[in-house]
């Protein structure tokens, strides 16, 4: 009898150890999943996984999880923030396209396809004249074509609070006169001669959302091989500039005067 009750004793000893060794498996699995968790950067899930954590383990006294990341605070504030980012950028986007089909729909009313183009690009939206549209060869003086054209324009600015860049274009025809020495005082001329007559016919428009600049032949949207390409490089350019730009790795972000004139 002594030896039956020995041989169970120690059967009994030998699996003791098999509680606090499956205890500490599922501490370390919980540690594992809790380091990949902050490893990752959708703090969302990373919340969600520590509040499951923390109920499942914690006893009443501090959590080792209320330090595995930003507080709930923090977070609320951080994913509220890049809501209404998103909100707006998407709101800015929607008034840019909105701005487009109205002036495309005045272009195609007023047979304005060959002088006059929108595109909504990265940058904001883009108004391209061309030359013809408002300028004769070689002079910054405005034709009185552009009177079709400038109120249309000056309206559509006045209706929103972005920043403007208005930018003129020529060919890699060489100019040289007293009052153009080159292509650069050309075009940055025609820029400014636009912008103080969308100026002056509007006077809902601020000043201080415009600026103008010249970039000669150096930027060209066609090849300069032939007359009609030519053609569509002596334009003037109006940029409707986002206020917010958008990247899938770092969110809505507001654009600096720098990025509007760098590209």
């Amino acid at each position: 009898m002594a030896k039956k009750r020995a041989k169970k004793h120690e059967e009994e000893a030998s699996e003791a150890w098999l509680l606090p060794y499956s205890d500490l498996m599922t501490l370390l699995l919980a540690l594992f999943i809790c380091l990949f968790a902050i490893s990752q950067t959708d703090q969302t899930k990373l919340q969600q996984m520590a509040q499951a954590f923390t109920a499942a383990f914690n006893m009443g006294g501090p959590s080792f999880f209320d330090k595995a990341g930003p507080s709930m605070s923090m977070q609320r504030q951080v994913i509220s923030s890049e809501d209404e980012g998103n909100a707006a950028y998407i709101q800015e986007n929607q008034t840019l396209q909105d701005l487009k089909e109205q002036l495309d729909s005045y272009i195609e009313q007023n047979s304005l396809e060959e002088e006059l183009s929108t595109q909504l690009e990265e940058e904001g939206l883009m108004i391209r004249i061309k030359e013809r549209a408002l300028f004769p060869s070689g002079s910054a003086e405005l034709v009185p074509e552009s009177q079709r054209i400038g109120p249309v324009v000056a309206g559509l600015l006045a209706a929103v609070p972005e920043r403007v860049l208005i930018s003129g274009h020529t060919d890699t025809d060489p100019i040289s006169t007293p009052q153009f020495p080159s292509n650069w005082e050309l075009s940055s001329t025609r820029a400014m001669t636009f912008m103080k007559y969308l100026l002056s016919i509007n006077n809902d428009l601020n000043p201080a959302r415009f600026s103008a600049i010249g970039y000669g032949e150096y930027r060209p949207i066609a090849p300069n091989d032939t007359a009609e390409n030519k053609q569509q490089n002596r334009r003037v350019e109006i940029l409707i500039a986002r206020t917010l730009s958008f990247n899938p790795n770092e969110g809505v972000h507001t654009k600096s005067d720098v990025d509007l004139v760098a590209k």
